[in-house]
């Protein structure tokens, strides 16, 4: 599975972003779809996550991104995104996509535990 992140740029405080995560070579069928970041000097962290079943998936959260991020898949896009609302300073960081194989309930946050990783896409949120 190659993977390309794109849709970062520089937005203000309180502002909104949308990510995407499109993928190729094979579908994302059966695949947990996760997002991660790292911001400068830190370590990469789990944001969000989807998993893959009929009619839609299960996301999964940070809780530092909970109620402001919304992971989604498009599966005739072959696509996830990340819906990023009411930024603030602190989310800015280079954002990654990132696939395994499996559902992921027990291990989604478990960076890991994904074979597949996009190149980064950079986020940043000014004051």
């Amino acid at each position: 599975v190659q993977l390309q992140a794109s849709g970062g740029g520089l937005v203000q405080a309180g502002g909104s972003l949308r990510l995407s995560c499109a993928a190729s070579g094979r579908t994302l069928t059966n695949y947990l779809v996760g997002w991660f970041r790292q911001a400068p000097g830190k370590e990469r962290e789990f944001v969000a996550a989807i998993n893959w079943s009929v009619g839609g998936g299960n996301t999964y959260y940070a809780d530092s991104v909970k109620g402001r991020f919304i992971i989604s898949r498009d599966d005739a896009k072959n696509t996830v995104y990340l819906a990023m609302n009411n930024l603030v300073p602190e989310d800015t960081a280079v954002y990654y996509c990132a696939a395994a194989y499996g559902s992921g309930s027990t291990w989604y946050a478990q960076r890991h535990m994904y074979g597949y990783w996009g190149q980064g896409t950079l986020v940043t949120v000014s004051s």
